[in-house]
């Protein structure tokens, strides 16, 4: 993150806290350079980022102030229950059809420098290939990768060796294979509630019953999940941690800790899934649950889909003390695919790319909160996330589900809260991605969701 918006970032932590009130006079802008060691056009470059984000006014001849409290939506709240094993049936879980808008799927808006950067890693890989592109790439990943991905993590906190990881055709491909070899069909598999609607679909289409576990604000409720651990009513538990897809929460360090020892001592495995770990809005990104598994009872598992696209398929999984099982089942990921990502990481061209989208994430999350803000129903709330690509709403009397067909008839691309479960919760809620620049398009699809809301909430 450069300068200008660290100390941005800085001044908005200090108003949030109260440490900085609406009115406050800042200091001249020459003032300030003096008193932080930077230069005047870095002062000018973070009093501008204040001001596009409403955080400061600027008044002529008389200064720079901290502007009027900027309104924010209360927080989700997270029902408690009382957790039981389920099956979940095909057409509550169902994925909704792909859609072409901004709001749906959560993905990125990828920048032009990204891209111009994937087709130069490309073409070198292309030329360093030879003929290794007409042979089978290995099983387990091409070793340059997996060193890559090793040495990258690594440097962010996250100690791996490359001979821990495989490489996958991506987050999903793992998370399959990582169930496969630890559940049979008819098995429980423990999940957050409300839980990721891929995952939903894809533990029914395996025949494998669920156990939803709730949510709550600094994660999901692990006395309820030891309680089945207890009991041996579940095998296996599957759990985003960081930034989790759709509730926006980030298991606390705490959390994270118990998880991995609660897999240990019931020697239950435990599959991590991690794909939104590196969108961290701020510096560095958190560590994940399998950075404190000391028996290998923590499968962890990765991909680009949500850094970069999900149309490369690429990912990966370090599979502890599972990893001889896995490795049988993985296949090999095209070669030119995992040359090029290698190429990426060595260039530094993804650290670089990463910098700019939690920087960029964490402006255009602000902007998405402002427009719900000011336009959602009285009494709705919205999550805050500190990472991720999704905000998650909750409208009191909203007709969730009504209002996702009518989306759909009408061409507008949503997630509504009844895909995210197999109970009857959630069904005043929806998910909306906030990967893209907050634009002309996103603000007439948010005008066009709020249209809805209002027609569909009592």
């Amino acid at each position: 993150m450069s300068k200008y918006r660290q100390l941005a970032e800085k001044f908005i932590t200090d108003i949030r806290a109260g440490r900085l009130v609406p009115g406050d006079r800042l200091l001249s802008l020459r003032q300030f350079a003096r008193q932080h060691g930077v230069s005047m056009s870095t002062a000018v470059s973070c009093y501008a980022e204040l001001e596009s984000l409403g955080w400061l006014v600027a008044r002529p001849k008389a200064g720079f102030f901290v502007a009027a409290g900027r309104p924010t939506a209360p927080t989700p709240e997270w029902p408690p229950f009382t957790s039981r094993v389920v099956t979940p049936e095909a057409g509550r879980v169902r994925t909704p059809g792909q859609g072409g808008g901004a709001l749906g799927t959560a993905r990125l808006d990828l920048d032009e420098v990204a891209r111009n950067g994937l087709e130069r890693s490309f073409r070198r890989a292309l030329t360093r290939a030879g003929g290794r592109l007409g042979e089978y790439p290995p099983a387990s990943g091409e070793p340059a990768l997996r060193m890559a991905l090793a040495s990258h993590f690594s440097q962010a906190g996250f100690a791996l060796g490359a001979d821990e990881l495989l490489i996958t055709h991506g987050c999903m491909a793992a998370v399959q294979a990582a169930l496969e070899v630890c559940t049979r069909p008819g098995d429980a598999v423990a999940i957050s509630s409300p839980c990721y609607n891929g995952l939903l679909e894809l533990l029914a289409q395996m025949s494998r019953r669920i156990v939803e576990i709730p949510s709550r604000p600094d994660g999901i409720d692990l006395d309820q999940l030891e309680q089945h651990l207890v009991r041996g009513t579940v095998q296996a538990a599957l759990f985003c941690t960081s930034h989790m897809n759709p509730q926006g929460l980030t298991l606390s360090v705490a959390q994270k800790q118990r998880l991995a020892q609660l897999a240990g001592r019931y020697r239950t495995p435990v599959i991590e899934d991690d794909v939104y770990l590196e969108l961290a809005h701020g510096d560095s990104m958190p560590l994940p649950a399998a950075w404190y598994d000391d028996n290998g009872y923590v499968i962890w598992c990765g991909s680009v889909s949500k850094t970069l696209s999900p149309g490369y398929r690429l990912g990966w999984c370090r599979p502890g003390r599972y990893g001889t099982a896995l490795a049988s089942r993985m296949f090999g990921v095209p070669t030119l695919m995992q040359l090029a990502f290698t190429d990426f990481i060595e260039t530094g061209a993804y650290v670089r790319h990463l910098r700019r989208t939690r920087s960029r994430l964490t402006r255009q999350k602000q902007l998405y909160l402002d427009y719900l803000t000011r336009h959602l129903p009285a009494g709705s709330r919205v999550a805050q996330p500190d990472g991720g690509l999704v905000l998650w709403l909750q409208v009191p009397g909203l007709a969730a589900e009504a209002l996702g067909r009518a989306a759909g008839q009408s061409g507008l691309d949503i997630r509504t809260g009844e895909l995210f479960t197999a109970s009857e919760r959630y069904r005043d809620c929806l998910r909306i991605n906030m990967g893209f620049m907050f634009g002309e398009q996103v603000q007439h699809e948010l005008d066009a969701l709020i249209g809805l809301i209002n027609r569909y909430c009592d």
